[in-house]
């Protein structure tokens, strides 16, 4: 099971194979001896890591010997030695190949002379000393389990340090094959024993190392799916990974020929109990118990632990306190396909009958799985059933949703099954776990089913299963349909009402919310049990409060809403409330502090509730905007990488992406921006303003960075045509785009200034400001930030004024938002310089925005103040004197480093690739050019050598 060594690149064991040289060579004394022994189950990767040692052994000094033992036992004496001798031979110089040819006859003689096998020990020692020369002598086996009599004691007497050679040993053996009493076995247990012996089990690789080899052999990122099943089949093993990526890049399905026969190979070498074990192992869900296993096989439990110990020695099972496992799930493929499907029918039976029998509770998701291939579909209903309800009951949605979806299979062609009570639980655990497609169509089929359920009912679920698809527009017009519905009771329309104010409330239309949620509150006074709508209404209610004249009374609100909501202990209206509270601190509010702090505490609360796919990506996509938005932006890197680890859909995703995007356009990383309004504007199919705006004014963004500011223009008046929103804040910062992109054209000369586009704009900049006079105080502050940034821009299209700028730069500064305010920075100093006026003080405001944008990794607005600063010649930064060598260093270089960067440059100094770094980080590989390209930047070097140089010096 070894892969070929040259065809792909090493991953996982950079520690591993600097730890290992360091042991056998840097740590050596002249004269003494170390050895290394790797052991480890077979394609896990021992043959490559020799290879890899081997060759920075050399490159260290070292005379190399490789060989490799045969599996023929005794018959072939020292063969590993007379291998490594003729490899050895095509390799030297003239000089020494005498010495090589002269060793190599003492193995042809015939005998050993009166001393017997003490001589011939002695004479190859001496044989090594001379071809060595005085270098130090590393001796590398492979397959070390089946060493020959003869060549274990060489290595007894050499290690021993009996031989006068400098000597270091490094072998692979095969764990699975050292059995019972097999002499290797021994000599491993001693020699550990040995300060300078070292025996190193060698771990699979873990995940993050699985996918980087996977992505190495398809040649592109695996996609999550992919990623997933492939780390489930192959538990980490290398060989097994190649072999599954090489199937997966040419298309091929199903399990390659050798695979199959490597696995059957080791099944089959087992004894018949043992592998009647692992069979049943194979069919069962892990982990099996022992007494489970016991039944299964029908063998006493004293009776079982031989067959068991068998198996775990062979490695194909582990065995922990709570029962057996396969180490390889791709063995239960394989040996599905060796039974009769009669065979697995009477495990799967068994499994059953065991698990019912046993007294306490029932093991009802793996009892219905067992009943189910069974053929008993009859009897694994009722399972599936108490699964999904006992998922619901731990908040464990997804599960719950695979379990009623088994039992809708389950039901069809049964007697007397409700099907379509199934179908509704099953179409209400999708959507609360985010598997919002899925949730319409369950839906659909239902209403096709002629289930007798209430047309209200049907419109209410259908809304709320499409505003979280994202789809709002017909999410609305649902919740319409439900209030005007003639058999819709009190409660029914107090749910509409209330979750029409929650959606009109994401859509931005904040007056609109608090109305409908004043009609939902006063509905809900007249049907009982209504709290679920008075927490809804009540949020709506107060975030609109909050965004007009009474900030602190809509978020006293909004607090009591959460606490109402966790006494209740409804998942779903805990995760509303956190969520709401949070959009109010990050945005109308403008605290964005508590903000993140409340985002980040409810994403880990709802993800306890089983809501971290839909509410909890919603949660941390809030606190990565406000890490944006106060210059925190590695954090906001980080939280994104996380929140993506949910796999979110819809809604959520759309939230997500957006929020990633604001960093790519920020460090101008134009390919990955484009990437994701590209899949946003996909899945905003009858989107409202609360995404369409921000989606068309990264879209503005972006153009403007590229120079393409008609593109620019044109995304601005979609956003200021084709959507209505209440949010004063994200119309701001759209005008705002919108004149930057005609004061940029202005100053290009490329594009013509639109004189009827800056009408219009600074028309619609005139009502925002007038609307904002009776908006809250907080939302006041914001607008008149971006309202700034409008005025100073229309100053450019007419000589620049740096009063303007000036004012726009200390708004920013106020609010401790660093990115608008270095932008300000520039453009009052580009205005000075324009004018000829205190260049003195432009070179400072340059100076100021420069360093702020290296900060924050924010490239093209750092590129834009160095090409002013050099048409000025206006030093950015006082450089001192440097050394030579940048292994000269000092250690604090790092500290003008982000936090990201040194993330960066510590994967850079291991030998990753952009693209491998990327995969890490969970970041695209341009991105990952954009922060390389800072860090030399910063550090003053070329090359990642030099980088790598001060990297390693700051550690010492």
């Amino acid at each position: 099971m070894a892969s070929d060594v040259e065809s792909t690149p090493l991953v996982g064991r950079a520690d591993l194979v600097a730890t290992v040289r360091a042991a056998l060579l840097d740590e050596v004394a002249p004269g003494n001896t170390a050895a290394v022994f790797l052991t480890g189950e077979s394609g896990v990767g021992k043959t490559r890591l020799l290879h890899e040692i081997g060759d920075r052994l050399r490159d260290g000094g070292a005379l190399v010997l490789t060989g490799s033992c045969l599996d023929i036992g005794d018959a072939s004496p020292l063969h590993p030695l007379r291998q490594a001798l003729r490899r050895l031979d095509s390799d030297l110089a003239p000089p020494a190949v005498a010495s090589v040819r002269a060793l190599s006859a003492v193995f042809a003689a015939e005998g050993t002379g009166p001393d017997g096998a003490g001589a011939l020990l002695e004479r190859v020692s001496r044989g090594l000393s001379v071809i060595a020369g005085g270098r130090p002598v590393a001796l590398v086996l492979d397959d070390l389990q089946w060493v020959d009599r003869t060549t274990r004691q060489l290595l007894l007497y050499l290690l021993a340090g009996l031989g006068d050679l400098q000597l270091s040993v490094l072998a692979a053996v095969r764990a699975e094959s050292l059995q019972g009493a097999h002499p290797l076995r021994r000599v491993l247990t001693e020699l550990r024993r040995l300060r300078s012996v070292r025996v190193l089990d060698l771990a699979p690789l873990d995940r993050a190392a699985t996918e980087q080899l996977a992505a190495a052999v398809v040649r592109q990122p695996l996609t999550p799916e992919a990623a997933e099943r492939l780390w489930r089949r192959s538990g980490g093993n290398p060989f097994v990974v190649e072999e599954l990526s090489r199937d997966l890049r040419d298309g091929r399905d199903g399990l390659s020929d050798t695979l199959r026969e490597v696995f059957l190979a080791r099944v089959d070498a087992l004894p018949r109990p043992a592998h009647r074990a692992v069979h049943a192992v194979a069919a069962g869900v892990e982990p099996v118990e022992h007494w489970l296993l016991a039944q299964v096989v029908g063998l006493p439990e004293q009776e079982l632990l031989d067959p068991v110990r068998a198996a775990v020695s062979h490695r194909l099972l582990v065995s922990s306190d709570d029962g057996y496992r396969l180490r390889h799930r791709l063995v239960a493929e394989v040996l599905a396909d060796e039974l009769l499907p009669a065979e697995r029918a009477l495990l799967h039976r068994r499994y059953a009958e065991a698990l019912t029998a046993v007294p306490g509770e029932l093991h009802q998701a793996r009892l219905a799985h067992h009943w189910r291939l069974a053929g008993e579909p009859e009897r694994a209903l009722p399972a599936a059933v108490a699964a999904a309800q006992e998922a619901e009951r731990l908040y464990g949605y997804a599960e719950a949703h695979r379990h009623w979806s088994v039992a809708v299979e389950l039901a069809e062609g049964l007697p007397g099954v409700d099907r379509t009570a199934l179908l509704g639980h099953a179409a209400e655990a999708a959507h609360h776990c985010g598997e919002y497609a899925r949730a319409l169509s369950l839906l659909e089929e239902l209403a096709g089913a002629d289930a007798g359920l209430p047309v209200c009912e049907l419109h209410i679920r259908r809304a709320r299963y499409l505003a979280a698809a994202g789809r709002s527009a017909l999410a609305e017009a649902e919740y319409q349909h439900a209030l005007e519905v003639a058999d819709c009771t009190d409660r029914q329309r107090a749910t509409a009402a209330a979750r029409l104010a929650e959606l009109l409330l994401h859509l931005g239309r904040y007056a609109d919310a608090g109305q409908r949620a004043r009609e939902a509150l006063a509905l809900a006074e007249q049907a009982d049990g209504a709290t679920t709508e008075v927490v809804l209404a009540s949020m709506a209610l107060g975030f609109s409060e909050a965004f007009g004249q009474d900030p602190e009374a809509g978020l006293a609100v909004l607090r009591r809403a959460l606490e109402t909501a966790e006494r209740a202990g409804r998942p779903e209206d805990v995760a509303l409330a956190y969520l709401h509270l949070a959009e109010l601190l990050t945005g109308p509010l403008n605290i964005l502090e508590e903000g993140v702090v409340v985002a980040r505490r409810g994403a880990e609360r709802v993800t306890e509730l089983g809501l971290g796919r839909s509410y909890g990506t919603r949660l941390l996509a809030i606190a990565t905007n406000g890490l944006f938005r106060v210059g925190q932006w590695a954090e906001a890197e980080k939280v994104v990488a996380a929140a993506l680890r949910h796999r979110p859909s819809g809604a959520d995703a759309v939230e997500l992406l957006l929020a990633r995007c604001r960093l790519s356009v920020g460090y101008g990383d134009a390919e990955a921006a484009d990437r994701d309004l590209d899949a946003v504007a996909t899945m905003l199919a009858g989107g409202g303003a609360r995404h369409v705006i921000p989606l068309l004014t990264l879209r503005a963004g972006i153009a403007m960075w590229q120079g393409r500011h008609d593109v620019a223009r044109h995304a601005v008046q979609r956003g200021l045509t084709e959507t209505r929103s209440d949010d004063l804040v994200i119309l701001a910062v759209l005008v705002w785009h919108g004149l930057r992109a005609e004061a940029e054209a202005h100053a290009s000369r490329t594009v013509a200034v639109d004189a009827n586009a800056v009408r219009r704009l600074r028309e619609i900049a005139d009502r925002v400001a007038g609307r904002s006079e009776r908006a809250a105080q907080p939302v006041r502050d914001v607008v008149d930030g971006y309202l700034a940034l409008c005025a100073a821009e229309v100053s450019r299209l007419d000589g620049a004024d740096p009063e303007l700028w000036a004012r726009a730069a200390a708004e920013w500064d106020h609010r401790n938002h660093p990115y608008p305010a270095a932008y300000s920075r520039l453009r009052q100093a580009e205005a000075l310089l324009a004018r000829r006026r205190r260049p003195a003080t432009a070179g400072k405001l340059l100076r100021q925005a420069y360093q702020s944008a290296q900060a924050l990794g924010a490239v093209p607005l750092t590129e834009e103040i160095r090409t002013l600063a050099g048409r000025a010649r206006i030093p950015l930064e006082e450089r001192a004197a440097r050394p030579s060598t940048p292994t000269a260093a000092g250690g604090d270089e790092l500290t003008v480093l982000t936090a990201r960067e040194r993330e960066v440059l510590a994967a850079v100094a291991e030998g990753l690739t952009n693209k491998e770094i990327g995969q890490r980080l969970f970041i695209s590989e341009r991105t990952i050019g954009v922060h390389v390209s800072h860090i030399f930047d910063k550090l003053h070097v070329r090359t990642r050598v030099q980088a790598t140089a001060i990297f390693l010096h700051s550690r010492r």
